[in-house]
């Protein structure tokens, strides 16, 4: 029978590690994992500079922002099948190496052509590090301790997305540095992270033949990759209703049914059908996608708001998003904490759905005469949304399975939450483009000027320092009314989060890392659907 899930609890924090141990284990993890998150937001605040210094264009501009995240959401599933079935600690190491050697030739790209191409580099190694990190928590800890752990987990997260923006508004402003060294500055702690892995990550590989599902692979990437590149692309290369919009469409659902054709019939798939199976994954699944566009989402288009609207500098744009990090420090280190101590996970989950939601209907009413303390308040009540709801998505979804699966599970929640991030950006960036846009042109023609001789919405919001102050203040007018429709789209969304929450079943976590302790529960996993310890 499954482990029960009472009784006294063991002296060790795990099956075999000490507290102190999994701490030792959790800082290299958590070193790797803030370097790889943070280099995906740290480049917000220089991307003028960045684009300007290699000639490049609007288009460029967003995907030298869009590519990471593709890159880092189509091989998360990968990365997290290959845990379930090869040595973890290898993989973590090989993703920190891949994820150096990304942000090194990222500093020294000479032209866009090359800067994009090494931040997908950069891409496939946060990738690894995102779906590894929570796959070797789940490898060493049982359930009912891995609330406080995860809690940490997902404070760094959140620490990192947020304080991106601030440190690369520092870096470009500092004579001595420029915009290069948002990629350097990566560089050491991944090597840290490294080491400390190499010395004190001791973890078991259960053997097995491994069978890599190379098609299954391709035909994720395929099925993840044309919807972003599609809104990236429509309402300026092409129209949203059009031929070639009708062709990323398709294409989608073609490379989707070929996937999941493959996958149910493949004997080692990327995305286990059990898992997807279950219903509790389902629902986790459905609610990660909101606080992917959330995190992503908030943390891009607020340090834009601050700066363009509110017309503050890099830095201090991303001194005004500390309170959002604060909130999700606490959010997700004090539910952590809260959960393995009483073993109870949904309130907290559910708490932070509302709060995600009331929190994106505040943002929804921002415009640039809105006072900063307001803005700052309503950040605050987002973080804490984010941080109880992030990481105890995942330890609902790892509950559910035994350790020989953990790494499937948790990488399908962390992919959807990485994809619903990487789309949320993308549409919310073209909504917001397009009422920029819009509002713009209205105001210039009440001052009797022509839209054209301003060069454009996109050209203005870049260069205000280089306008006429009645333009600018249009512009600053345009783009503080046009953030809060954004954040309305985004809270809509996160209404769904909040029902799927609510629909979860919430099941007692428990104390041990496998979920069958031994042969004569194969039955029982078989029955399942889940592969039996008898074939490890």
């Amino acid at each position: 029978m499954p482990s029960s899930t009472t009784g006294t609890r063991p002296q060790a924090a795990s099956d075999g590690l000490t507290h102190r141990q999994i701490l030792e284990v959790l800082f290299g993890l958590l070193a790797a994992l803030f370097t790889a998150i943070i280099s995906s937001t740290i480049v917000s605040n220089a991307l003028p500079t960045i684009i300007g210094d290699l000639d490049g264009s609007q288009t460029e501009y967003t995907w030298v922002v869009t590519i990471s995240l593709l890159t880092m959401t189509v091989s998360t599933p990968i990365w997290a099948k290959l845990s379930d079935l090869v040595n973890k600690k290898t993989l973590v190491q090989i993703a920190i190496l891949v994820f150096v050697a990304g942000s090194v030739l990222a500093g020294f790209s000479q032209d866009v052509g090359q800067l994009l191409a090494c931040r997908g580099l950069q891409g496939l190694g946060m990738g690894g590090l995102t779906a590894l990190a929570q796959s070797i928590i789940g490898s060493i800890i049982p359930p009912r301790d891995r609330g406080r752990y995860s809690g940490y987990m997902g404070a760094t997260m959140a620490v990192a997305t947020i304080s991106g923006p601030l440190l690369g508004g520092v870096i470009v402003d500092a004579p001595a540095l420029g915009w290069r060294w948002t990629f350097f500055v990566c560089v050491p702690l991944a090597l840290i992270s490294l080491g400390v892995l190499q010395r004190f990550l001791k973890i078991e590989t259960i053997k097995r033949d491994v069978k890599i599902d190379y098609w299954g692979a391709l035909f994720i990437a395929i099925a993840a990759s044309l919807p972003l590149m599609w809104v990236s692309f429509a309402g300026s290369s092409f129209d949203w209703v059009s031929w070639p919009s009708a062709m990323f469409v398709g294409g989608t659902i073609v490379a989707t049914i070929i996937a999941v054709m493959i996958e149910r019939r493949h004997s080692e798939p990327l995305v286990p059908p059990f898992v997807l199976r279950d219903r509790t994954t389902m629902l986790a699944i459905i609610a990660s996608v909101s606080v992917g566009i959330a995190m992503f989402g908030s943390s891009v288009f607020i340090g834009q708001y601050f700066q363009v609207a509110q017309g503050y500098t890099p830095t201090a744009a991303g001194l005004l998003m500390i309170p959002m990090m604060l909130g999700s420090l606490v959010g997700s280190a004090g539910s952590g904490a809260l959960i393995s101590r009483i073993g109870k996970w949904k309130r907290y989950i559910v708490a932070g759905s509302i709060m995600l939601i009331a929190s994106l209907g505040l943002l929804s009413t921002i415009s640039h005469t809105t006072p900063v303390w307001h803005v700052c308040l309503f950040l605050l009540i987002l973080g804490l949304g984010m941080g109880m709801l992030m990481q105890n998505l995942v330890l609902a979804v790892q509950n559910t399975v035994d350790v020989t699966n953990v790494g499937a599970a948790s990488g399908a929640v962390a992919f959807f939450r990485s994809l619903g991030g990487a789309i949320g950006v993308s549409v919310l960036g073209a909504i917001l483009a397009n009422q920029v846009g819009s509002k713009i042109a209205s105001g210039l023609g009440a001052l009797g000027i022509d839209m054209s001789q301003s060069g454009g919405a996109g050209v203005s919001v870049l260069d205000l320092k280089h306008l006429p102050a009645p333009v600018v203040e249009v512009v600053r007018a345009s783009y503080g009314d046009a953030t809060g429709r954004i954040f309305l789209v985004a809270g809509i969304v996160a209404l769904v989060s909040l029902v799927a929450v609510i629909m979860i079943k919430e099941v007692p976590l428990r104390l041990t890392v496998r979920k069958y302790d031994d042969v004569a529960d194969d039955a029982e996993a078989a029955v399942l659907g889940e592969p039996t310890l008898s074939n490890h």
